[in-house]
């Protein structure tokens, strides 16, 4: 059984929606592993113990604490040790808020070159239709097209080898970027800008999405045929 490492749980992000979501996702196959108060928990050592790491946490300590967790000089696992981590051969998934990341701070520049995008903004909760961008492995068993209910993500795409494999179309929110992977050194990473809800994680075709993501990141057949 892969042990995957979750970070989440931010001030607008409960990790209770992260851990209800992945909750049936485990089976015999994935044990999931989750950390809250990052800043005060992860090094360098403990991340290397896992094959994949799944980011669904924006810049805060918890989600009862709005300090920043990338703190200069007292977080010890920011986006430099996160691109290490992959390009000796980890994998890292970030998941809808593992994707809000602004500022000017060091640990802040880091991570978004590392993800290779920086956010923008979304609209008010709104229809939302994923679409298939290419035949990717990730897509493989999901729709050409579906519709949830969620936070519409404006992102500025920072990486130039963005692989893009989903977009999102909303009436207020245009057409964005949805999903994308890249290689980076001996290890992969995929981003996917869907998931505010609960609704969302539960979703069958957003669940297909996630795991045929987490076997991409491992370098694993697809989970769904």
């Amino acid at each position: 059984m892969e042990k995957i490492l979750v970070i989440c749980d931010d001030v607008w992000h409960p990790a209770e929606v992260i851990e209800k979501g992945l909750a049936s996702l485990g089976g015999e196959k994935y044990q999931f592993e989750f950390v809250k108060a990052a800043k005060d928990i992860l090094t360098p050592e403990m991340i290397e113990e896992y094959p994949l790491i799944i980011c669904c946490k924006s810049n805060n300590v918890t989600s009862g604490n709005p300090a920043p967790w990338f703190e200069d000089t007292v977080t010890e696992v920011m986006g430099g040790e996160f691109r290490r981590y992959v390009e000796r051969g980890g994998a890292f998934l970030s998941v809808h808020s593992g994707n809000v990341f602004m500022g000017d701070s060091d640990g802040v520049r880091e991570y978004t070159d590392f993800v290779g995008n920086r956010f923008l903004s979304h609209p008010l909760r709104c229809r939302v239709t994923l679409k298939k961008e290419k035949d990717h492995p990730i897509m493989d068993g999901v729709e050409t097209q579906f519709d949830i209910r969620d936070e519409h993500y404006q992102m500025e795409i920072l990486a130039e080898d963005a692989d893009i494999f989903l977009s999102s179309v909303s009436e207020t929110g245009g057409i964005q970027t949805a999903g994308y992977t890249r290689k980076i050194g001996d290890g992969r990473l995929c981003v996917l800008t869907p998931g505010h809800t609960l609704s969302v994680w539960r979703n069958n075709q957003f669940q297909r999405i996630l795991l045929n993501a987490i076997a991409w990141c491992l370098e694993g057949e697809v989970a769904v045929k």
